[in-house]
């Protein structure tokens, strides 16, 4: 299919889900840069940190290893898992998508029929497709990894989600019940709430205090997110232990609003990329 097509298509699915026309050749909200990034600013290096089985090896050069949660092991299909190696409490992930993710807390009480089934579609999604174009996902070569389960106190694991552009991390967005009440809050690196959100999240009902080394976790998204003109890098912190999470080079597939608006266009002004195909 041409990319114009492509184009085309991706374009009616953004109207659908922000509400706006995308005029491709005047493109200046966030939400609108994405759809460019998509099509445009796809490379090998995206596709390796993508995969969240590769981007470790590169991880561990860039910040060391300890800042990854233990890998217990991988696998190219379910049926290959040996669960009788594998401790009471672990978390199952595929290593090319998003949300293909099993939290597993109790394996004795494990159905892994189901999860089989699971793990079976998943594994031969194609997540380039999934929800729009992202196309970095595509040239994954698919496997099911299994990771240690952490937790912190409130008996989830909540996410730091750093909004980087040119190199330099300018939000922290929090998130806290994603397999629930998803809530998100949105930080600046002040630890100022934000008035804006992404797509229809709520804040938490409380507020979420900044870590202690919240500077630390800043230096580490910053090393991460050299070299790209936009990234969002999501870490852990587990009772003052970082963990990496992910890199993240399209958020939502740029199809989740900016509430209000207007904040689309700020975060758009931070994006400095040039739109021109």
């Amino acid at each position: 299919m041409p990319k114009c097509l492509h184009r085309k298509i991706d374009g009616l699915l953004y109207k659908r889900a922000i509400g706006r026309r995308l005029d491709w050749n005047n493109l200046n909200a966030y939400t609108e840069k994405m759809q460019w990034s998509k099509f445009y600013d796809t490379t090998p290096i995206k596709t390796t940190l993508s995969d969240k089985y590769l981007v470790r090896e590169w991880v561990a050069e860039k910040i060391g290893a300890e800042y990854l949660i233990p890998l217990l092991g991988v696998w190219d299909r379910f049926s290959e898992i040996d669960f009788d190696a594998l401790p009471d409490r672990f978390v199952l992930k595929t290593n090319h998508g998003s949300g293909s993710v099993i939290i597993v807390k109790d394996k004795s009480t494990f159905d892994k029929v189901d999860a089989g089934r699971r793990f079976d579609d998943w594994i031969n999604i194609d997540y380039a497709y999934a929800t729009g174009y992202e196309l970095q996902y595509s040239g994954i070569k698919r496997k099911i990894i299994a990771e240690k389960y952490v937790e912190t106190e409130l008996g989830e694991l909540q996410d730091y989600k750093f909004l980087c552009f040119d190199g330099k991390p300018y939000f922290c967005w929090v998130d806290l019940g994603r397999f629930g009440k998803h809530t998100r809050n949105v930080y600046d690196l002040d630890w100022k709430l934000q008035p804006w959100n992404q797509y229809t999240y709520g804040n938490s009902a409380a507020p979420i205090p900044k870590p202690k080394n919240f500077e630390k976790m800043i230096e580490i998204a910053t090393v991460l997110c050299q070299g790209f003109s936009h990234v969002r890098v999501d870490l852990y912190n587990i009772e003052g232990k970082i963990y990496f999470g992910e890199m993240t080079f399209t958020n939502g597939c740029g199809f989740d609003r900016i509430i209000p608006d207007k904040y689309d266009f700020m975060l758009g002004e931070l994006w400095k990329i040039r739109t021109t195909p």
